[in-house]
């Protein structure tokens, strides 16, 4: 294939172009992210190994109905992103084997990773 430094100038530019575009695009990306805060969990069974399959339910304090509605994994762990910002949330677990709902409060400040351990009683 026989090609002319014309047609090599245009393909060096239409690369050019096209990773310009795909910078835009990945800049674009990180700043419709908006800011969050994490809360993150362990469920324990009464014997506090980590109880899998929990149903795990997160509203806000001033707040009557749950807003987010999860499961416990394998390692009894269980993570929410919440709205970034000064809040108190209010996280209930309930299982099938175990009568007594759990319930414990939390405050995030900010955009700060919050941890807590839930255990269930028999």
């Amino acid at each position: 294939m026989v090609t002319t430094p014309e047609l090599r100038r245009v393909r060096v530019f239409l690369l050019m172009a096209l990773l310009v575009a795909a910078q835009a695009v990945a800049a674009a990306d990180k700043r419709s992210e908006k800011p969050y805060a994490l809360i993150f969990g362990t469920v324990y069974a009464p014997d506090n190994r980590p109880a899998y399959g929990v149903q795990v339910r997160i509203r806000r304090a001033d707040q009557k109905k749950a807003r987010w509605e999860l499961y416990s994994d394998h390692q009894g762990e269980f993570a929410q992103r919440v709205p970034a910002g000064e809040a108190d949330y209010i996280i209930s677990v309930l299982s099938d084997k175990h009568q007594s709902p759990v319930e414990r409060t939390v405050h995030v400040n900010k955009d700060e990773r919050v941890d807590i351990g839930l255990h269930l009683a028999k």
